[in-house]
């Protein structure tokens, strides 16, 4: 197979979609996001990466954020909230909010993992800020566990895959992480 150029601004991996909340002005906004990473397991970081939003404003003036992962149900939802400015509206009220030991990282309920972070690092990128945070506690919804872990399955995460601009849900297993490659030098 002979490969052809393409735009170097081709996005052509799954982002998991999340949904970020900050204090705002004092009251709860949030924002959806593809740009999410884990940054390291000890302490353990996450990464987002966040364009001229509404939202970095309560990141950067508080110093704490949340990063929630939603269910397919909650689509239209997590969508909106992407696509309308917080400058402009007040999103204090689209989910039902809690809050865990920060008080300034707003995670909402309806979201099978959500996650409070401290922001340890912001780095200034040519049209968007990377936004480092130390995750201090984790939660999810007991329906979304199995065996005291959360269940992909059960939380029914999407991604967003571009330059084709859509949602997708998470497929199915495939393989084992760290344990299917073990064989393949044998198979040579």
């Amino acid at each position: 197979m002979e490969k052809i150029k393409i735009e170097n601004n081709a996005f052509t991996f799954p982002m998991p979609v999340v949904i970020v909340g900050a204090h705002v002005n004092g009251k709860p906004n949030h924002m959806a996001i593809g740009w999410v990473s884990r940054m390291s397991s000890k302490p353990p970081l996450i990464g987002i990466v966040s364009c001229a939003h509404h939202t970095n404003k309560g990141i950067k003036e508080n110093k704490e954020f949340s990063v929630c992962v939603p269910s397919i149900e909650m689509l239209k939802a997590t969508d909106y909230v992407g696509i309308v400015s917080g400058a402009d509206e007040d999103k204090s009220e689209i989910f039902d909010c809690c809050y865990g030991e920060l008080k300034h990282a707003p995670m909402i309920k309806q979201c099978p993992v959500s996650v409070e972070c401290k922001l340890i690092q912001t780095v200034n990128l040519p049209t968007s800020e990377l936004f480092i945070g130390e995750i201090i506690n984790a939660y999810a919804g007991e329906k979304y566990m199995t065996d005291g872990r959360p269940d992909i399955n059960k939380m029914r995460p999407f991604t967003l895959t571009m330059p084709d601009n859509n949602y997708r849900a998470v497929g199915d297993l495939v393989g084992k992480a760290w344990k299917d490659g073990m064989d393949y030098k044998k198979q040579k």
